[in-house]
């Protein structure tokens, strides 16, 4: 299983477009608050209604997300803009960790000052914006699920 990392998404209609790509392709969705208020009709509207499948994990800050899985850390993956390396030419492994930062701010400058080696990006020309949170969290996971399809299991 791969682990999607939203750290303070900011918009809930992308947040739960990623919920549902995390459920239909069977990984885990790591929330870093702070977060947009989910209450019923937000959850609705959003289409987070499937949530209590996802079960989604939430932290209340990056600290207490890095202090629990700092194991892992050789397995983190920063998304952003600022590298030039292309997120196709990594090797994911099962229990990789996929980050991504807020749709205003993206990841924290000190987050990717201490990781820069593991900062990966999806190539676009210099002159266009970013793309949408949900389409980036899309290509990346499923790049990585495509390079480890043989253990997927549709269960």
């Amino acid at each position: 299983m791969f682990h999607i990392v939203l750290v303070e998404p900011r918009i809930p209609q992308n947040t739960g477009s990623i919920g549902r790509m995390c459920y239909n392709a069977g990984f885990s969705l790591h929330i870093i608050n702070p977060l947009f208020s989910i209450d019923e009709k937000a959850v609705r509207r959003a289409g987070l209604d499937y949530w209590k499948k996802l079960n989604p994990m939430s932290w209340e800050c990056l600290d207490d997300f890095l202090n629990e899985n700092i194991k892992f850390q050789d397995r983190f993956f920063f998304a952003t803009t600022k590298t030039n390396q292309a997120y196709f030419d990594v090797q994911f492994q099962q229990g990789d960790f996929l980050f991504f930062g807020s749709e205003s701010f993206g990841l924290p400058e000190q987050l990717m000052q201490k990781n820069w080696q593991n900062a990966i990006t999806i190539p676009m020309k210099d002159c266009g914006r970013s793309l949408n949170l949900a389409t980036s969290v899309g290509i990346i996971s499923y790049e990585a699920l495509r390079q480890n399809f043989h253990s997927f299991s549709k269960n």
